[in-house]
């Protein structure tokens, strides 16, 4: 990378598929991109991407999607998915993260975007320090790798873009909560509303915050929307 060497915190490599007199050139390699956005937020589901770019096909703008306003991630959101060789959002369900826990659900998801992917995916890099089991290719976790990788970048603007959009949605259901500003975070504006009106079906009960607020009363949706009838385009 440019602006300085890419931290490698781990890899993988399928047997054989290293070494011998014909060692792979990584930088030959289509790379997939692969990254998270909602891990801490006391609701709704995490949402992993996984893009492989088109190096044929550049787009200008990329970044760590945190580094981005609004409106920039929303503009760059078409342009990647019309000009990424393949691309792909999971969105892990409250359910998923409350029986595996935040980290595993996180994980199972970046291994489904990657499998989704296809042969698209020769090399997977993953932002942060660990990496799921099962990849289908070689992969690296890369600590920070969402301000290095471009294909990081891009996969955390479509991760970030489709989470904010479907918690807009879930405020149609549930305006108790205000999920269309705060996403799910834990803003004094959202505890409060845990505190009064108790958690809805959107919150993750393995989170000690709405645990502590389970004994309260649940509202009733105002209009049922659920996350597999959302558009996340």
């Amino acid at each position: 990378m440019s602006r300085r060497a890419l931290r490698v915190a781990r890899s993988f490599m399928p047997e054989g598929a290293d070494g011998g007199l014909f060692p792979i050139d990584r930088r030959q390699l289509r790379v997939a991109g692969v990254d998270e956005a909602g891990r801490g937020p006391l609701a709704g589901p995490v949402a992993v991407a996984a893009v492989v770019l088109d190096p044929r096909r550049r787009i200008r703008g990329l970044d760590d999607s945190k580094k981005l306003s609004h409106a920039q991630r929303e503009d760059l959101y078409p342009r990647i998915v019309e000009r990424a060789l393949a691309w792909h959002v999971e969105l892990v369900p409250v359910e998923e993260i409350d029986r595996l826990n935040i980290l595993q659900a996180t994980l199972e998801g970046m291994r489904r975007c990657v499998l989704a992917l296809g042969e698209h995916a020769q090399l997977a890099r993953i932002d942060g320090n660990m990496l799921p089991r099962s990849l289908p290719c070689m992969a690296e976790a890369i600590v920070g790798g969402d301000a290095l990788e471009p294909a990081i970048m891009a996969a955390s603007i479509l991760a970030k873009v489709s989470r904010d959009r479907l918690m807009c949605q879930l405020h149609e259901e549930f305006p108790v909560y205000g999920f269309h500003e705060h996403k799910g975070y834990a803003t004094p504006a959202h505890l409060a509303a845990l505190a009064s009106h108790g958690p809805c079906v959107h919150h993750r009960r393995s989170f000690a915050p709405v645990r502590q607020a389970a004994g309260e009363q649940v509202p009733a949706p105002a209009e049922a929307v659920h996350p597999g009838d959302l558009a996340l385009a």
